[in-house]
């Protein structure tokens, strides 16, 4: 059975409340799971000690038998320090367009020459 650690949404409209969840790859999203493992409430401010709540031992038997972390729970994870931090390769994405790096180019161009004289 491939197990995964993700979440599992809970709560109304607009106010979405997460739990975190083992379970079969294979369940839907909010179907049945094997364990309940922690809580996570995005509206809660990023420094509040209830934004996650986990059973890091839980956590910890769950990786041990095999279960596949979601990208969201990794990071869970690796702010809890169950997990070393992976590089994620996202570089392309943060670069302006040809076009805007072609404007910049002129922009620094003419700064120079402006110093120059």
């Amino acid at each position: 059975m491939a197990t995964k650690i993700r979440l599992a949404r809970g709560g109304s409209k607009k106010r979405p409340h997460y739990s975190i969840v083992a379970a079969d790859s294979r369940m839907p999203r909010d179907g049945r799971y094997l364990e309940k493992l922690g809580t996570y409430n995005p509206l809660l401010p990023k420094d509040s000690e209830d934004r996650v709540k986990m059973d890091l031992e839980r956590m910890q038997y769950w990786l041990g038998q095999g279960a596949q972390p979601t990208d969201r729970i990794a990071r869970f994870l690796e702010a809890a320090g169950l997990r070393e931090k992976a590089t994620r390769a996202n570089m392309k994405k943060a670069q302006p367009g040809k076009k805007a790096q072609e404007r910049a180019k002129e922009k620094a161009d003419k700064a120079e020459a402006a110093a120059a004289e």
